[in-house]
């Protein structure tokens, strides 16, 4: 693993475990330097399962989601879970929000999918 891809990863290592769960975490940088690659191998690695959401390509059917169910967190990783076709683990479950700036919706829901603590 070249150098900065490993400084990054170690750095998501540090955030799993000082976090515990209880924060997100944003990685910021120019386009099309592996980002997603590296997040999507963290999420593979180190999580139980994981779901990577691309807004920039996502159908609206899971956009909707973000509209319909943000009151409802059951219902909501329930439809994101089937959609994907993912079992996702209460605490051990990664979910990725790739290309974010398409979506706003999306960006302002990171806060109440952290507190609930799943």
């Amino acid at each position: 693993m070249p150098e900065i891809k490993r400084k990054i990863y170690d750095k998501l290592l540090d955030w799993k475990m000082e976090s515990n769960g209880r924060t997100a975490i944003l990685i910021d940088g120019a386009r099309r330097v592996g980002k997603s690659h590296i997040v999507e191998k963290f999420g593979q690695n180190e999580y139980k399962s994981y779901i990577l959401i691309d807004f920039f390509r996502v159908e609206n059917e899971v956009k909707n989601l973000f509209d319909h169910y943000l009151n409802d967190l059951y219902s909501f990783f329930m439809y994101l879970s089937a959609y994907f076709n993912v079992k996702l683990y209460e605490r051990e479950s990664l979910i990725i929000f790739d290309e974010v700036q398409f979506f706003p919706r999306a960006r302002g829901a990171i806060k109440y999918l952290v507190a609930d603590g799943r």
